[in-house]
C-alpha cells in the first residue's frame, strides 16, 4: 500500500491531486490518503480527512511507500520505523505554507538513506513508479538520537 499524508494542519491539494491522477493511471495500485479538509476530494484513492496518530503509525509501518509533505512528525516516524519516504514539500511561493521551511527540511533530510525528495509533480510520479526499487531504511532507536535533536535545533535556530 502507498500511504499519502498531508499532516493534520491543512490540506495540500497539489500533492493529493498529483497522487490521485497517478492512481487513476494505475488502477491496480493500493493507495490510501490522509487529505485534511481538501475539497474536492480525490476520486482514485481511498481517503479520510484525518487519521489518529496510533493508526497513522500503524499505516506507516505497513506501507510499501510513504508519500508526504515535509512534516517533522512524519519524517521522524518514518525514520523510526524504517519506512521508505518520498517527501513532497509545500512551497511558500505557492502559498501552500508561510515560507519555504518545508523545502529546506526536505533538502536537509533528502540525502538520508530511505528518503527521496520530489521537487515537482513529474518527479513525484516518477518516484512512485519506482517504488519497488526504493529501499526502506534501517529503523532508528525508539528514542530520538542526540544528533538528530541537535540537527533539528540548529535548523530551527537558523
Amino acid at each position: 500500500m502507498i500511504l499519502v499524508t498531508v499532516g493534520a494542519q491543512m490540506p495540500f491539494p497539489r500533492l493529493v491531486d498529483a497522487v490521485d491522477d497517478w492512481a487513476g493511471a494505475h488502477p491496480d495500485a493500493d493507495v490510501f490518503a490522509q487529505i485534511g479538509d481538501q475539497v474536492p476530494v480525490p476520486t482514485h484513492v481511498s481517503h479520510v480527512p484525518l487519521v489518529d496518530p496510533v493508526e497513522l503509525r500503524s499505516r506507516i509501518q505497513d506501507a510499501e511507500l510513504v508519500v508526504a509533505h515535509a512534516g517533522m512528525g512524519t519524517i521522524i516516524t518514518c525514520l523510526e520505523l524504517g519506512a521508505p519516504l518520498v517527501i513532497f514539500p509545500r512551497e511558500g511561493s505557492r502559498r501552500e505554507t508561510r515560507n519555504d521551511h518545508q523545502v529546506a527540511t526536505a533538502h536537509h533530510f533528502g540525502d538520508r538513506p530511505g528518503i527521496w525528495v520530489a521537487d515537482s509533480t513529474a518527479s513525484l510520479c516518477d518516484l512512485i513508479d519506482r517504488r519497488h526499487e526504493l529501499r526502506a531504511l534501517t529503523p532508528t532507536a525508539p528514542e530520538t538520537s542526540p544528533g538528530l535533536l541537535d540537527t533539528i535545533r540548529d535548523f530551527i535556530d537558523a
